[in-house]
């Protein structure tokens, strides 16, 4: 092996260029060279590409947040949306203008850092030929067959500093305190923030809240005389029988996540000001979950990741994700990740979301957290 090349798509997350860092550095003690696709799939459609070496661009990068080498998260290049001169839109599939100018760069793998959709394009584009690795990323902690994402210890720090906060200003005011977190599918970050953070009640996308429970909490709490509250919220939590908080929906292409979540934390807290009388205020946490430094944790994390990417790259072993199980690293093929939709193009269909027997869940309720069911 002669060269591979990086790519960073979708969504930002701490630990991203501690990943690069890792995959360079292991390729270069190999004497294997190294470049970066700029923008993700945007990147490796125009071919811009860029060198990658750890004297020079990727020197001093294991502490920074985002990616050096830039993101896309809206170019679907198997089903990417276009405007003619007509001014109308159309759809146009350019993967095998992509898969030509990997063969013109002399790529002979191309690691792929990204979360579902990420994941999906990577594993179609294997179906094309060409050697692929994914390498799971995003802080909302959802990919499927893996235990743990970079980036999601960070933010589930953040989050728990912010409730530590938090906890000071509702104990001053008497108010209900409402944190808005990540999370459109799965509840990682709510749940382990509320036990790290001492919240009060945790409404996650698992468990379609009765706002009654936490009501009930939070008289309880009053009952004992404790005339404050922290409550944190998903941003894709919903009611029994509700449905999603949506902010927008976009058009940036098919085979995308288009819909922009938002308000749900507010929901809650305008709720909750008329049931209990209680003065509410929500905070919505948002992009600060994902972006500056990495924890040490998510350091480490991210530079095992990218040192076995690279092990496997030499090894031979393509079309897989490298994956956490169990304190090791291993990997999974690509199809098991994406699930069961075949259609190339299309979205991913698989998310790791929090089971009702989950120890996280148990512990939660042992120790007196709402989770409004």
């Amino acid at each position: 092996m002669n060269k591979i090349a990086i790519l960073t798509n979708g969504g930002d997350a701490p630990g991203l260029n501690a990943v690069i860092r890792a995959i360079v550095k292991t390729a270069e003690y190999n004497g294997i060279e190294s470049y970066g696709f700029i923008e993700g799939y945007r990147g490796l459609l125009e071919n811009n590409i860029v060198k990658l070496e750890s004297t020079g661009n990727v020197s001093g990068i294991l502490n920074r947040g985002g990616t050096i080498i830039g993101t896309s998260n809206s170019t679907n290049v198997f089903n990417l949306k276009t405007v003619n001169e007509n001014g109308e839109v159309e759809y146009h599939d350019y993967s095998d203008r992509c898969v030509q100018n990997l063969r013109d760069d002399g790529i002979e793998c191309l690691f792929t850092l990204g979360g579902d959709g990420t994941l999906k394009s990577s594993r179609d584009f294997s179906l094309k030929g060409v050697n692929c690795i994914g390498i799971p990323k995003t802080i909302d902690n959802d990919v499927f067959s893996t235990d743990i994402t970079f980036g999601y210890n960070t933010a589930v720090s953040i989050a728990t500093e912010a409730l530590d906060r938090l906890h000071s200003t509702a104990e001053a005011h008497h108010r209900i305190m409402v944190l808005e977190v990540m999370g459109r599918y799965a509840g990682w970050i709510a749940l382990e923030s509320a036990i790290a953070g001492g919240a009060d009640c945790a409404l996650i996308p698992e468990i379609p809240y009765d706002i009654n429970k936490v009501v009930e909490k939070i008289n309880q709490r009053k009952a004992r005389g404790k005339n404050f509250s922290v409550i944190v919220v998903s941003e894709g939590a919903r009611e029994k029988d509700g449905f999603l908080s949506v902010k927008r929906t976009l058009d940036d292409g098919k085979g995308l996540d288009n819909v922009r979540l938002g308000g749900a934390g507010e929901k809650v807290a305008t709720i909750l000001e008329e049931l209990t009388g209680m003065a509410s205020r929500n905070t919505v946490l948002g992009y600060v979950q994902r972006g500056g430094t990495p924890t040490s944790f998510d350091r480490v994390l991210s530079t095992k990741y990218g040192v076995k990417a690279m092990e496997l790259a030499m090894s031979g072993i393509f079309n897989v994700l490298v994956s956490y199980k169990d304190g090791q690293m291993t990997y999974v093929p690509l199809n098991e990740v994406v699930g069961e939709n075949a259609v190339v193009g299309a979205a991913s269909s698989k998310n790791r979301t929090i089971q009702m027997d989950d120890p996280l869940i148990n512990v939660a309720r042992k120790i007196g957290i709402c989770l409004g069911d």
